[in-house]
């Protein structure tokens, strides 16, 4: 679902209790922009106060006028998701609520919008944690893949689930190691799957209705992607870039070292199942085999 314009720096009403205020910083891995949520009404909660941008921070606080931000709930520490919540907990009081980060796997790779490593929060939340506010409840639902301090948030009142980039519905959500995971990240699919939440609404793009199908078309997408990494091995593909050249026939090779991690996520998930061989513990550099 592509076709979304939204409004920079302005407030969108979304349901009766949630709003949105879009920052403006497009690009590819954060498509039209980061969104973020506006819960309730006079004390209110912000989910993903998004990119450190002055303009963006003093949006959210003209935007609310005489409202007061009681909470900032952030899904996980990418560039895109956490870095104005210290600045706008500076200016308006409230504590952030979100994973630990302390044991949080570093990579040098940067396909995306990178992790904010000097992110911490106030109060460090756990699966199940109820949050709650002056006319909300929220449940925090971990859901690591994307990356492991990945946190949901379920709106109880409204049975709507806040999905940062876990599920997303303008793309499918890169999962880049070490600290992104392809089987925690299909694990937290299949816990999706286990509840009855009526809309999800991701950081970027539009609100998913109907999101069991959606989540049900997702893992199916990565149980495809694995036949394709083990059609390409059998046909001769034994690295990463070869299986990405296999695959990824028709991208703009500008997309490559986007793909390859997915792909290397994948042969780490298919060589503990035991169903791809390698010779040593997997790398971006293994070669790979069918067992």
């Amino acid at each position: 679902m592509r076709d979304f314009a939204p409004p920079y720096g302005e407030i969108e009403v979304i349901s009766k209790n949630i709003r949105r205020i879009t920052a403006n910083n497009p690009a590819p891995f954060t498509f039209k922009g980061t969104g973020t949520y506006i819960i309730g009404h006079g004390k209110v909660a912000v989910i993903d106060p998004g990119p450190n941008l002055p303009e963006h921070v003093d949006a959210i606080l003209n935007e609310l006028n005489d409202e007061t931000i009681s909470h900032i709930l952030v899904t996980h520490n990418h560039q895109d998701h956490s870095p104005a919540a210290i600045p706008l907990s500076n200016k308006c009081g409230a504590k952030i609520y979100a994973a630990n980060v302390d044991d949080q796997i570093y990579s040098d790779h940067k396909i995306e919008e990178g992790i904010d490593k000097t992110f911490k929060p106030d109060i460090v939340i756990n699966q199940g944690d109820i949050i709650e506010g002056n006319d909300w409840t929220m449940e925090a639902i971990h859901t690591p893949g994307h990356l492991s301090n990945h946190y949901c948030f379920s709106y109880i009142e409204e049975k709507a689930l806040f999905t940062g980039d876990h599920v997303m519905g303008w793309s499918t959500s890169i999962v880049s190691p070490p600290d992104g995971d392809m089987q925690d990240y299909m694990d937290s699919l299949e816990k999706l799957l286990s509840r009855d939440d009526n809309i999800y609404y991701p950081t970027h793009g539009w609100p998913i209705e109907n999101p069991q199908q959606f989540v049900k078309q997702l893992l199916g997408h990565r149980l495809r992607r694995e036949k394709e990494i083990i059609r390409a091995i059998e046909k001769g593909a034994h690295t990463i870039h070869e299986i990405v050249q296999s695959i990824y026939v028709t991208i703009d090779e500008k997309l490559y070292p986007a793909a390859a991690r997915t792909i290397y996520a994948h042969l780490i998930r298919l060589v503990a199942i035991k169903v791809v061989h390698c010779d040593e513990i997997p790398n971006e550099n293994s070669k790979y085999f069918i067992q």
